[in-house]
Formats: structure tokens, C-alpha cells, sequence
């Protein structure tokens, strides 16, 4: 399972101390779970977010996400990010503070 290390730490560093976190090895990569649920996690050095369907939708609008197609179809709650989308701290904060807080907030829906 490839995945960008130092990456992946900045991850860490950017999720934070949290009770509800998870470290799994998913979609060919890495995987941090927050309540139980799939928040970001990295796929080479893409960063995958889930986002849900509208926030997805949203997303993609920005610059440097595209739509997560893992298995050949894309997956409408979540996005792809570029490495270049998140090669400074504050974009990549705010890329996790969104995929963080919709995980967190999974097990009110």
C-alpha cells in the first residue's frame, strides 16, 4: 500500500489530538477514521477526502480536486486533492477541518 509518508503525517499533525481517531489501511492506502467513520486519508500522494455529495459537489469546484473514481466510477461523497492543492499547511488544514468535521458529525445524521 503506497502512500506519501510525510504526507500522511502532516495529516496527523493537522487532525490533531482526537480520542476518535483511527488509522486504517484502505483504498490502496492510508485511511483516518474520526467517530467510527472515514474522514481523509492518502492514495499515493493524492489526498482523498469524504466529504458527502454536496460537499463533494462543491469541492470540485476548487482548484486541484477531481472526483474520487478508485474503483472506475466516481464516488459522489467524496474528492481527490493534488499534492500541488495542498502543498501549503493552511490549504491543507482547511481541506481536513472539512472532511474532519463531516466524519465527526456522521453519527448525528
Amino acid at each position: 500500500m503506497a502512500y506519501d509518508e510525510g504526507l500522511a503525517q502532516r495529516v496527523r499533525e493537522a487532525i490533531g489530538d482526537r480520542e476518535d481517531l483511527e488509522e486504517k489501511r484502505m483504498f490502496g492506502g492510508i485511511c483516518f477514521m474520526v467517530n467510527g467513520h472515514m474522514s481523509c486519508g492518502l492514495n499515493g500522494t493524492d489526498l482523498m477526502l469524504r466529504l458527502g455529495n454536496e460537499g463533494a459537489a462543491a469541492a470540485l469546484a476548487e482548484p486541484y480536486c477531481r472526483e474520487m473514481d478508485f474503483t472506475g466510477r466516481p464516488l459522489r461523497s467524496m474528492v481527490y486533492v493534488d499534492a500541488e492543492g495542498v502543498r501549503e499547511d493552511v490549504d491543507l488544514q482547511r481541506w481536513v477541518d472539512r472532511a474532519v468535521e463531516f466524519a465527526a458529525a456522521a453519527r448525528s445524521r
